[in-house]
């Protein structure tokens, strides 16, 4: 697979935030900037009408914050933080961003971010294209592990756990570490059967023993926590 050209939108409200940004990408060549909102509400329209691969987004704007407008998006693009407050490092990083850069960054720290999100955007674009050149079949899930392409019936996947930069796709009694978001297979399995309940948990109804209180048991014998923030809609899915 060619290397892909990732079309980019910077939200910011300083500019002299867009001025760095667009000066760096002149050497990047596989980063196209395709628009420049101040405010994140701008961008409301440009996600609406416009395919963007990723998000440059800072975090303290006025009307609306920057991690409060992507947990409005249903379908986030890849995101990079920019951001001149560490404190929210870890809350990003929770909501599957590939990156956090810390205001002032160099160069050398904005080609790894965006090197990064080249690899999760490459990656997950050849598993599509994968499963399509299979056949298309949605009981199977091709991930890439321990140097191989590997061929997974979604029948027999119990639950996603994100692993820092990683996901753990857990089978009965062994799982596969894949360099994949979480949010990345939220997209691809089928919804009516797979659930996110928590910021590190997708699970497969399927082989839930039982639920109780905060927690659920898995047949396995794990036992998973049920996301504050997903208990409501949860227990609907479970209808």
């Amino acid at each position: 697979m060619s290397a892909a050209t990732l079309k980019a939108l910077i939200i910011d409200d300083e500019p002299l935030a867009h001025m760095v940004i667009l000066e760096y990408v002149k050497d990047v060549s596989f980063i196209e900037i395709v628009g420049q909102c101040n405010l994140a509400t701008e961008a409301i329209s440009i996600l609406q009408n416009q395919e963007i691969d990723l998000l440059f987004l800072d975090i303290n704007m006025p009307k609306i914050k920057g991690l409060d407008f992507l947990r409005t998006l249903k379908k986030p693009p890849l995101v990079i933080i920019t951001s001149a407050y560490q404190e929210y490092a870890l809350e990003s990083f929770e909501l599957d961003v590939c990156d956090y850069l810390l205001k002032p960054f160099r160069f050398d720290r904005f080609l790894k971010a965006v090197n990064k999100a080249q690899e999760v955007y490459q990656l997950k674009n050849t598993t599509i294209e994968e499963n399509i050149g299979s056949g298309g079949n949605e009981s199977q899930l091709f991930i890439k592990a321990d140097k191989r392409l590997i061929n997974i019936n979604l029948t027999e996947i119990y639950y996603f756990e994100s692993y820092g930069n990683y996901v753990k796709v857990w089978l009965k009694d062994r799982f596969h570490l894949t360099p994949r978001t979480l949010s990345s297979f939220v997209d691809q399995v089928p919804e009516n059967d797979f659930y996110k309940i928590h910021k590190s948990f997708l699970i497969n109804r399927k082989f839930i023993d039982y639920v109780e209180g905060n927690f659920l048991l898995m047949k396995n014998g794990k036992q998973l926590p049920i996301g504050k923030n997903h208990r409501s809609d949860f227990k609907q899915f479970l209808k």
